[in-house]
């Protein structure tokens, strides 16, 4: 069993902007596999599918970006599952636009998501799939305002190939590539 957990905030004024590419991803990756996601009382809206042959559950924590642990906890205590077996999808603004990359443990560096996981979790060691949305030079009121700002449609242009690697690389995890393998072969 493994949990993919897209972060993301809820609501319509966050859609599409570049703190929800968790979401984003993970919504592409449903869609793949003929997935639909359903409320759960696990602080999240989930779809729960085989790939692989492998039970796969797709999350979307519902109690926004700076609380997204108390759904990896609530799922790991539920299903009697380990830190090892999630895989995060999360934006970073210390990487470029468009870029993405594998990264198997490490700190928050920064980002609430991955310290409120971290905190739940009491674990550092778990994957995560960073999308890089880049970061504005300005202070930061400018850096709220860009990373709750939507993608434009020349940003889309570059990001919907990207996403559709995404599938790819998700799968590449659930058959079990191991993260070296996946850094090796998506990071760039």
């Amino acid at each position: 069993m493994k949990f993919i957990f897209g972060l993301g905030n809820i609501g319509v004024k966050y859609d599409q902007t570049r703190h929800n590419i968790g979401f984003m991803a993970i919504d592409h990756y449903a869609a793949a596999h003929g997935a639909t996601f359903s409320p759960t009382k696990l602080f999240a809206s989930a779809a729960k599918c085989q790939i692989e042959g492998e039970t796969v559950f797709l999350v979307k924590p519902t109690t926004y970006m700076n609380d997204s642990g108390q759904s990896v906890r609530a799922f790991l205590d539920f299903y009697g599952a380990k830190v090892e077996d999630v895989l995060i999808l999360v934006d970073d603004m210390d990487m470029p636009f468009g870029k993405l990359r594998f990264r198997a443990k490490g700190s928050a560096g920064g980002h609430n998501g991955l310290k409120s996981i971290i905190a739940h979790t009491g674990s550092s060691e778990f994957l995560r799939l960073k999308f890089g949305v880049g970061h504005p030079e300005h202070e930061r009121q400018a850096v709220i305002d860009y990373v709750l700002g939507k993608f434009s449609k020349a940003d889309m242009e570059i990001l919907n190939p990207i996403l559709d690697r995404t599938v790819d690389a998700l799968d590449d995890w659930v058959a079990g590539a191991s993260a070296g393998d996946l850094s090796n072969k998506y990071n760039g």
